[in-house]
């Protein structure tokens, strides 16, 4: 097994961390969320063959900067306390990004991205990387014509990153930041035997880690190449890449949610992790789950309308809410939806099982 190097707890969940919030929910008290998730950019400069939001369609739509800001102060005012820019475009598209990430940061909000990094380019790195807790990116090959293919993108992009990793490496350690790098990769029958490449590469440029996680599939999606894909066919892979590991670079195999996308369980009966995050687009709907983009029944309100104090407290949340509570099926929701460890968590707490007295 490998995940016991997962110090990040990247398969796994990190809301045990905030007790006193889910203390206040297991006591049916309102909370504000702990994380964010937001798309800066709705356009992104790849179309990646196995893109989850690729029925948002790539919209040329983009935060307005001030507005947003007056948002991101209130927000960290009412206790949210990360966000991380990704979502249905690529996040450094946004032109002012560089003003939006140190404002992030100056109003008590820690940052993070998942981006391709084709963008991340040196004089961006120089002016934010003190800001930026972490940075993962998406590369999903470990060759350049492999890249080109599953990215559809140019061949010189995978250079590109590299490059770009390489510097935002060097800066770190030269400034003695403490933003952890990492690379990330969706396991795929194309990428499959060049995932140990893209370790080497990762591991000899400054990388700390290189998370290699399963397909989802989006149940809005487009893409639906990937759905019947099964990962007991690469489980021996998890140990071929042991090799890589040390005390600076590690392998996040994550093989927990390779498992339960062979095997679809969910013992939860609902979804109890609503309260504590949230995501907004690049039009700036405020939506309840990130795998129910598009659905009414999520949507809670607009920053461009009402402060996020409004919204969160408002009529439609508190009705999306009950909704999910008494009718949402979570049968249905996306196999290794982002917070399904913090449901099994939550649903624990409010349903014990025996012998819970014998820690």
């Amino acid at each position: 097994m490998l995940n016991y190097m997962d110090k990040f707890k990247i398969d796994s969940h990190k809301l045990m961390y905030h007790v006193p919030r889910t203390n206040d929910w297991l006591n049916g008290k309102n909370v504000y969320p702990v994380y964010a998730e937001i798309s800066p950019s709705g356009t992104c400069n790849h179309r990646c063959v196995f893109c989850a939001l690729d029925f948002m369609e790539y919209q040329k739509r983009f935060l307005e900067t001030s507005l947003f800001k007056k948002r991101l102060t209130e927000m960290g005012k009412l206790g949210l306390k990360s966000i991380m820019y990704a979502g249905e475009g690529e996040p450094f598209l946004h032109k002012d990004i560089v003003e939006i990430i140190n404002h992030t940061k100056q109003a008590g909000i820690d940052v993070a991205f998942t981006t391709n990094a084709t963008l991340l380019k040196s004089d961006i790195v120089d002016k934010t990387l003190e800001n930026i807790s972490w940075i993962k990116v998406s590369i999903n090959a470990g060759t350049e014509e492999t890249y080109a293919k599953i990215h559809r993108a140019k061949p010189d992009n995978f250079k590109k990153v590299m490059d770009n990793m390489e510097y935002a490496s060097k800066a770190r350690r030269a400034k003695g930041y403490s933003c952890a790098l990492g690379m990330q990769t969706i396991l795929l029958p194309e990428n499959a035997n060049e995932v140990a490449d893209l370790a080497k590469l990762a591991k000899n440029i400054g990388m700390d880690y290189l998370v290699v996680k399963p397909y989802s599939q989006h149940p809005t999606s487009v893409t639906e190449k990937y759905k019947d894909i099964k990962y007991r066919d690469y489980i021996d892979l998890a140990g071929e890449l042991t090799q890589f590991n040390d005390d600076n670079f590690n392998i996040v195999f994550r093989l927990n949610t390779m498992e339960k996308w062979d095997e679809s369980a969910r013992y939860y009966k609902t979804c109890q992790a609503l309260p504590f995050w949230t995501y907004i687009d690049a039009g700036g709907t405020v939506w309840g789950c990130s795998v129910y983009l598009g659905d009414e029944r999520f949507s809670y309100g607009n920053i461009y309308e009402n402060t996020f104090k409004e919204i969160w407290e408002g009529r439609k949340r508190m009705d999306s809410l009950k909704w999910v509570e008494d009718e949402l099926d979570t049968g249905q929701c996306r196999v290794n939806c982002r917070m399904d460890e913090v449901n099994r968590y939550l649903w624990d707490l409010k349903h014990p099982k025996e012998h819970v007295n014998f820690i």
